[in-house]
């Protein structure tokens, strides 16, 4: 994959075309607050790696929602990794007693992929999914298997807490890969959100079967939130990383 020879400069600018085309484009979407302030649009997530076989890796990562959808923007490089590549995409729900989700993918390198999730429900809810790459190289950063079905279901509690399991499963180059999640998400001290995905997969790496567990903490705030993921062989390679993620937003 090419190297960019400013890529933090590259990357700046294209961050602030996409927050001035987002505010262009979703200024009239933006959400009310009570107290008649304006609610968060924007979303930017820094996140530093270190992998165990491939050194240390960064992204940076803006997203926007409006009444268009989300969009984001991003760029992730590891030197070990010889990894540089900016990514953008597109999601929108749309329906509220059945839910379609449709996202698109794009990233440098010649890379396009996208999915269609479906779900239903609402104290009680299920859901199914399904995603396709061109097979391009790509940096996944969801650390799920692109080309793959997906299933959940969960439960939300009044009050705020809920209950979630997915599988997803490779179903294209390599069908033994799976991940299995369980993920509690809930309220703390009223403005707050505790968030626990706890991880199971397997499948095979360098021709071996492995069954590994992971985990990932989010806390957020009202405005910023700090999360931290333990995922062992990570994208079914050699390298098991740690992930320290802040945000902020806007």
């Amino acid at each position: 994959m090419k190297n960019f020879a400013s890529p933090w400069l590259q990357t700046t600018f294209c961050l602030t075309v996409f927050t001035l085309t987002a505010l262009a484009l979703g200024g009239p979407g933006l959400a009310l607050a009570a107290d008649g302030a304006e609610d968060p649009t924007f979303k930017l997530t820094l996140t530093g790696h270190r992998f165990s076989e491939s050194g240390n890796g960064a992204d940076i990562n803006l997203r926007h929602t409006s009444d268009w959808g989300t969009q984001w923007l991003g760029y992730f490089s590891a030197r070990g990794l010889d990894a540089h590549q900016f990514r953008g995409g597109w999601e929108r729900s749309f329906g509220d007693t059945v839910r379609v989700l449709p996202s698109v993918q794009v990233a440098s390198g010649g890379f396009v992929g996208g999915s269609l999730s479906v779900e239903t429900g609402k104290t009680w809810f299920v859901g199914a999914g399904l995603g396709r790459t061109n097979l391009r190289p790509y940096y996944n950063l969801n650390f799920d298997p692109n080309d793959a079905w997906s299933l959940g279901a969960g439960y939300r509690v009044p009050g705020g807490a809920s209950y979630s399991v997915s599988l997803t499963r490779d179903n294209r180059e390599n069908p033994d890969q799976q991940h299995f999640h369980a993920v509690y998400r809930t309220p703390v001290n009223g403005q707050d959100r505790l968030t626990i995905d706890l991880l199971y997969k397997q499948g095979l790496v360098n021709g071996e079967g492995i069954r590994k567990v992971g985990a990932t903490l989010t806390y957020d705030w009202p405005r910023y939130f700090v999360r931290l993921a333990y995922d062992p062989n990570t994208n079914f390679t050699a390298d098991n990383v740690v992930r320290v993620s802040v945000g902020t937003r806007f």
